[in-house]
Protein backbone atom coordinates (compact mmCIF):
# COMPACT_ATOMS: atom_id res chain seq x y z
CA UNK A 1 0.00 0.00 0.00
CA UNK A 2 1.55 3.43 -1.02
CA UNK A 3 1.17 6.02 1.03
CA UNK A 4 0.13 9.66 -0.41
CA UNK A 5 2.48 12.50 0.00
CA UNK A 6 0.55 14.87 2.76
CA UNK A 7 -0.94 18.31 0.44
CA UNK A 8 0.95 21.26 0.48
CA UNK A 9 -0.87 25.04 2.05
CA UNK A 10 -0.26 26.25 -1.35
CA UNK A 11 -3.11 23.56 -3.00
CA UNK A 12 -4.86 26.07 -0.93
CA UNK A 13 -4.05 29.34 -2.71
CA UNK A 14 -6.35 29.31 -5.39
CA UNK A 15 -9.52 28.43 -3.06
CA UNK A 16 -8.46 31.15 -0.49
CA UNK A 17 -8.25 33.75 -3.68
CA UNK A 18 -11.77 32.91 -4.89
CA UNK A 19 -13.24 32.50 -1.37
CA UNK A 20 -11.65 36.54 -0.81
CA UNK A 21 -12.90 37.62 -3.83
CA UNK A 22 -16.61 36.12 -3.51
CA UNK A 23 -16.88 38.39 0.07
CA UNK A 24 -18.06 41.61 -0.62
CA UNK A 25 -16.39 44.92 -0.62
CA UNK A 26 -18.19 46.40 2.31
CA UNK A 27 -17.20 43.73 4.93
CA UNK A 28 -13.49 44.57 4.28
CA UNK A 29 -14.03 47.54 5.72
CA UNK A 30 -14.41 49.08 8.99
CA UNK A 31 -17.18 51.85 9.60
CA UNK A 32 -14.70 54.42 9.40
CA UNK A 33 -13.06 53.69 5.67
CA UNK A 34 -16.50 52.27 4.74
CA UNK A 35 -17.71 55.80 4.89
CA UNK A 36 -20.91 55.08 7.62
CA UNK A 37 -21.03 57.95 10.14
CA UNK A 38 -17.66 59.67 8.57
CA UNK A 39 -18.65 63.10 10.75
CA UNK A 40 -18.67 60.85 14.38
CA UNK A 41 -16.32 61.35 16.76
CA UNK A 42 -14.86 57.88 16.38
CA UNK A 43 -14.12 58.95 13.43
CA UNK A 44 -12.76 62.55 13.90
CA UNK A 45 -10.45 59.98 17.30
CA UNK A 46 -9.16 57.67 14.28
CA UNK A 47 -8.34 60.11 11.81
CA UNK A 48 -6.68 61.88 14.66
CA UNK A 49 -4.61 58.89 15.85
CA UNK A 50 -3.37 58.12 11.95
CA UNK A 51 -2.14 61.42 11.78
CA UNK A 52 0.05 60.87 15.34
CA UNK A 53 1.03 57.55 14.20
CA UNK A 54 2.12 58.91 10.80
CA UNK A 55 4.17 61.90 12.45
CA UNK A 56 5.86 59.73 14.67
CA UNK A 57 6.95 57.25 11.76
CA UNK A 58 7.91 60.62 9.85
CA UNK A 59 10.19 61.75 12.86
CA UNK A 60 11.94 58.45 13.41
CA UNK A 61 12.81 58.10 9.64
CA UNK A 62 14.11 61.61 9.16
CA UNK A 63 15.87 60.88 12.27
CA UNK A 64 17.41 57.55 10.68
CA UNK A 65 18.21 60.12 7.15
CA UNK A 66 20.04 62.79 9.82
CA UNK A 67 21.99 60.17 11.31
CA UNK A 68 23.19 58.87 7.98
CA UNK A 69 23.85 62.26 6.71
CA UNK A 70 25.97 63.20 9.76
CA UNK A 71 27.82 60.03 9.40
CA UNK A 72 28.50 60.55 5.75
CA UNK A 73 29.91 64.25 6.97
CA UNK A 74 32.12 62.88 9.33
CA UNK A 75 33.74 60.39 7.09
CA UNK A 76 34.41 63.04 4.68
CA UNK A 77 35.79 65.51 6.79
CA UNK A 78 37.98 62.47 9.25
CA UNK A 79 39.74 61.49 5.88
CA UNK A 80 42.97 63.64 4.70
CA UNK A 81 42.74 65.66 2.13
CA UNK A 82 44.96 64.21 -0.99
CA UNK A 83 48.43 65.43 -0.80
CA UNK A 84 49.73 66.92 -3.89
CA UNK A 85 52.42 64.74 -4.29
CA UNK A 86 50.05 61.89 -4.61
CA UNK A 87 46.98 62.35 -6.61
CA UNK A 88 43.81 60.92 -5.20
CA UNK A 89 42.63 57.01 -5.84
CA UNK A 90 39.76 56.85 -8.25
Amino acid sequence: MKSHPKPSRLENVPGATTLAAAVPAPLLACAVCGGAHSESQLAHGMNAGIFTLMGVIVTVLAGIALFFVHIVRKEESAAPPPSPDRPADL
